[in-house]
Order: structure tokens, then sequence, then C-alpha cells
């Protein structure tokens, strides 16, 4: 099937661009913020430089904890790119692959737009293909529709770990003078097989000691703890935002003739609405007793095997009334008053486990009270934003929210920063600094949870988190560097029996990340570097030092552009996180390093008129620098795999 769709592809696409001559570039593309869905500007993805990347699982980020699979669980290791413990805590594993409102883009183009890819990899038995497709199209100048589908199936290159993931949506935008809306739904359903982790690391350190003299690794037959298990996470999100704005047209005028020409809307103040609804599931099912009884050191509900089920969903309304920015020279800023209303509604095992059992050789019953099947939990927020978003010189923002009902009473959020420009050595160059304090209550599932390996019940205190920082963009150097240090009391994570606990201290995190790009002529050398220390490894391990480098050389034959290059990952050794795969946590252990080696990829990225496509090796370096590529305990990176894929524009 796969060489079918490469073969139809590379025939079509170079019809399509040669019947349809010289096309008009999509004119542009945006992004939403919460919580009143401002719009901030975005890129099309259609450059080849760097496009073969995208495939690779352990290149999602500079230093990143993945069971190694195409489509599969990851952490991200590069703290200030972590985002908090989500409501639905399942769902982050599979944050890279899936759907968001911070993901989200929209397009206003002159023609339809049709942006369709497909990726493969691997042998019949560790195939790795990625079929992808986005629409945007124009109703006229001020509406547009749009549609989305993403198919992920990657059998994994090592046993019991493939991966399924569907993605589909619908979006859609109106941009007037007086009512604008922008709104999407988007539907995901991922089945990951989850094995637990190969059952000796030798298989891939020292092959010959457990084969008996033999090296070669044949990665399908590498044991591993589970054999009939996976996870199964499913939901939707349906986002609504609508502003309606009242103002006063102001007529516009010929400089030179003075003679009136038309007529300019002018918004004063807008009423704002946002709606957004999230409803997802979890469920992990493992067939085999065996594995149950081996696996795990605790089975509260069933002895035949486990099937758990979670199930939540969220509404969401923020109400706004705002003062726009720039009805008159005096208006420099916007400002917005809104308030936030949001339900969250959980269903989960039922705990069927009597008070004061204790089973025997396992742990007993830990509770005194029983943990209900199903909760329900209401917050209310109010809060103000102050913007500046059309200066050239300056522009700012600070956002603060304050919870002062139901579970919100207390939390406390708050978000600022400035970007300025200035002139230095005849550049223009962009300096910034935010701030962001927050006191926020645990999500629920942190607190209460219940399945047949795991039921905890806590009652953690509000995480109380202060970053700062800066960065500096330098142009004509392609400098841009960053600095920040993070301030966590009360740290939620999840312990070495992978159950969540709470460090009550305080914690502190420094980063500082560079990005310096070279270039002479045809030569590239993009590079990375991002330094981060915490002051308690144990409760927040991190790698101290991350780097990703990028060499290549750009040149044309005829009218295909070409990219040719190698690039690499690398980060310092530290005690990674370990994966739990009953729940989709990443608990942190004390037994086990990784780190301190190098993943590179040798590619070739092209473009044709609006077709793109690449070749690459990916871990080209396999056997020449170590075989300890571990990415966490158990969890070996992909080996050595020949990649290609294929994108074509297709503009109507």
């Amino acid at each position: 099937m796969k060489h079918i769709l490469l073969t139809a592809l590379s025939i079509i696409a170079p019809l399509v661009a040669a019947a349809k001559g010289p096309v008009i570039a999509p004119s542009r593309a945006w992004g939403v913020t919460p919580p009143l869905g401002e719009r901030i500007s975005a890129t099309i993805d259609t450059l080849h430089t760097n496009y073969a990347q995208e495939t690779v699982p352990s290149e999602v980020s500079d230093a990143y904890a993945t069971t190694a699979n195409f489509g599969a669980e990851g952490y991200n290791m590069i703290y200030f790119d972590r985002k908090p413990y989500s409501d639905f805590f399942f769902r982050d594993a599979l944050s890279a692959w899936l759907p968001s409102e911070s993901t989200m883009r929209f397009y206003n183009t002159r023609i339809p737009m049709t942006l369709l890819s497909y990726n493969t990899g691997g042998s019949r038995e560790t195939t790795q293909d990625r079929l992808k497709g986005t629409f945007s199209g124009n109703v006229n100048p001020k509406a547009q529709i749009g549609a989305l589908i993403d198919y992920i199936y990657s059998k994994g290159s090592y046993d019991y770990q493939a991966a399924k993931n569907l993605i589909w949506g619908f979006s859609g935008s109106y941009i007037g003078d007086h009512f604008e809306f922008q709104g999407y739904y988007n539907h995901y359903n991922s089945v990951n097989k989850e094995n637990g982790g190969i059952t000796d690391d030798r298989y891939i350190t020292d092959p010959a000691a457990v084969q008996g003299g033999d090296n070669t690794i044949d990665t399908k037959a590498i044991p591993t703890y589970l054999t009939a298990a996976h996870s199964r996470v499913k939901g939707g999100e349906l986002w609504l935002n609508s502003r309606y704005k009242l103002g006063f047209w102001r007529e516009r005028y010929d400089e030179e003739t003075d003679t009136l020409i038309g007529e300019d809307f002018i918004p004063v103040t807008s009423v704002i609405w946002t709606l957004k609804y999230n409803n997802n599931s979890h469920e992990f099912i493992n067939t085999s007793e065996p594995n149950d009884r081996d696996f795990w050191k605790n089975t509260y509900l069933s002895t035949d095997g486990t099937h758990d089920l979670t199930r939540y969903w969220g509404l969401r309304n923020t109400v706004g009334l705002s003062l726009m920015e720039g009805f008159n020279k005096y208006a420099k800023a916007g400002l917005t008053a809104f308030v936030t209303h949001e339900i969250r509604k959980f269903t989960q095992m039922a705990d069927s486990i009597p008070l004061g059992y204790e089973p025997v050789g396992l742990t007993p019953y830990p509770y005194d009270e029983k943990i209900a099947p199903r909760a329900t939990e209401n917050y209310l927020w109010i809060g103000a934003q102050l913007a500046r978003r059309k200066g050239f010189t300056l522009n700012y923002s600070a956002t603060a929210e304050l919870g002062i009902a139901g579970r919100a009473v207390g939390e406390v959020k708050v978000d600022g920063n400035v970007d300025a420009r200035i002139r230095l050595l005849g550049d223009t160059v962009k300096v910034g600094g935010y701030v962001n304090f927050s006191n926020t209550a645990p999500q629920y599932l942190l607190n209460n949870y219940v399945s047949n390996h795991f039921i905890w019940h806590n009652n953690f205190s509000k995480t109380r988190r202060l970053r700062a920082g800066g960065g500096i963009t330098i142009p004509h150097t392609h400098t841009y560097l960053t600095a920040g240090v993070e301030n966590i009391q009360n740290l939620i994570y999840f312990d070495s029996n992978a159950l969540p606990t709470q460090y009550g201290g305080n914690i502190q995190v420094f980063s500082a990340r560079l990005h310096q790009d070279f270039h002479i002529r045809a030569l590239h050398w993009e590079n990375r570097i991002t330094y981060q220390t915490t002051s308690n490894a144990t409760a927040l391990p991190l790698p101290n030092l991350a780097v990703y480098s990028n060499l290549y050389v750009t040149f044309k034959v005829a009218t295909l552009h070409v990219q040719l290059g190698i690039d690499c990952d690398y980060y310092t050794k530290y005690k990674s996180v370990a994966y739990q795969p009953a729940t989709m946590t990443f608990y942190n252990q004390q037994e086990y390093e990784c780190g301190n080696y190098p993943f590179m990829n040798a590619y070739i990225n092209m473009k044709l008129s609006k077709t793109r496509f690449y070749v690459m090796m990916s871990h080209v370096n396999q056997g020449l620098t170590g075989s300890n590529y571990f990415s966490m305990p158990g969890y070996p990176l992909n080996p050595r795999r020949f990649q290609l894929g294929l994108s074509v524009d297709f503009a109507n």
C-alpha cells in the first residue's frame, strides 16, 4: 500500500505543478492563545529544509524520554518546554502527536490549499507510516473552512510495540468588521501496544552474552515484559471563539488630492465569548494473567487480567468585555475583563476493595475511605488582560486570573511579557522578558484514582510556581539566547513506586538556551544548546546539557532545491525517568542512568516546485559510537533504519 501511495503522489505532483503553472502562495496563517482567542502569527509548513527530521521519534525534543516508537508515549526532559499535568494526565504522554489548542492553525488563502504528505520507513516487520492532510479554502476574503486528517501506523522496531493513531477534524473562521469567529473540532483515537520494556539490556549492549556468542541483533526477537497489553486514549476537543465589535467609521482620504477614497471601521470595544469542550477516555487492557502477576506489585480489582477504564469531560466558558487597542492615539493598549466558569466530570473504576482488606503477599489497602466512581468539580475565575500588540518598538501583555468559587478558590495565575526592538550595531535586535506566577490546585486524578494495579487517595496542597527570564534575538548573527529561573513549591511527581507524591519544599531550576546558526555560502551549521540544573535531582531529574547540531549544504540542480546533511541529538547522562504502562505516566527512579549517546541521522531533503521529498538513514551511527542507546530503563531507541517521504502542496 505504501509503495502505491508514494508512486501515485510522485506522479501526480509534478503534473499538478506543470498544469497549474505559477501559483499564488497562501496569504497567512495564525494560531490562537487562551483564554480570549487572540490571534498570533504562524507559519505554513511548506519549507523543505529539515523536513525529514519530523519523522524521527526522539527528535520531538532535544532531550526526549520515549518508548521509541513513532506515535508512542514520550516525556520532554527540557524543563522549560514541559507543560504541567493536564486534567487528564493519560493524554500528556501522547501530547507530541495529538492536536490541541496550542498547535491548532487557521489559514486565509486566496486559492484553496491542500497539503498532503506520506512518510514511511523500516522493513515489513518494523514499518512506520504516516499519512497527513490539511485543507483550507476561503468562501470569500473574510470566511474560511478547513479540515485535517492524520493517520499514524507504526509496528515498532521492538516486539509488542505497535502504535496506531487516527486524527481528524474540521475548522472555520470569519474575520469581519463587526463580527469575528474561529472554531474547530478535532477527534483522536490512539492505540498503543505496551511491552513494558525489554527484559535484559544486554540484548542491546552485549548481545553475545545472552545469545551464546551471537553478536547480531534481531530486535523483534528480544523478549519483553508484557506480551498482551495495550492502551487506548480517545477523545475530542471542540473550541469556539466569537467576538462582536462596536465602533465607528472613519473616512479615508487621498493625501495628495484630499479626495475621499473610502471608509475604515475603527473598533472601540468588543464582547468576547469562548467555549472549550473536551471529552477523553483511557483504557488499559492486559489479557495475560502471568504478566499481571509478575510485572505489577499490587493487583486490587481482578486476578483474571486487567481492564481499566477512566473517562473525563470538561466544559469551559469565558465571557469578556474588551476596550480595543488603537482606536485613538491615546489608546496605546487594549484592556479586557473576563470571567471563566468550568465544570469537570470524572468516571473511573468502582472501588470494590473492603476497607481494611489486607491481601496475602500484597500491599494492604492503604485508605480509610472509599473513592467515589464519579466526581464533579466546578471552577470560577475572574481575570483581566492589558496588552499592546500593534507597536513596532514596544509590545507587552499582562494577564491575571483569580479563582473565586468552587475548586478554584485561592488559585492565582499571572503572566506578563514584554518585547522591544532596539537598534544595535546597524541591526534591529529584539529583546524580551517574561514573568509567570501560579498557585494552582492539583488535578482531580492526581488526588483520586482507582485501577487494578494502582489506587491512590491524596490530599495534595496547591503548587506554586514563579518563573522569570528573558531573551535576545540578533538577526544579523543568527543568534537567539534565552535564560530563566523557576522556583517550584509543592511539586507533584511520580515516585519510584509510580505513585504521585508531593515534595513540600522549594526546588529551583535554572535554564539557559543558545540557538546559534552559521552559514558560509552553501554551508550551514545550526546549533541548539540547552543548559539546565535542578536543586533537587531526586524529585526533578534533568539532563544538565542537551545539544542539537545540524550540518548541511544547500544547492540547486536546475529548479530542484536540495539540502544534504547530517544532524545529531545528544544529552548528558542522568538518572532518567521510567515508564509505567498501566497509567501512561513517567516516574522517577534512582538505579539506572541514560544519556551520553549521540543519535545521528543522514538525510537529503529536496523540493521541486510544490513538492517536497526526502530520504534519510536515521540512527546512522549505530554501532560506531557505542551501544548504550537507551532513552529510559528497558526502552532502547530505534536502531538504524531507512526512511523516505513525500509532501505535495496542491494549490487548487
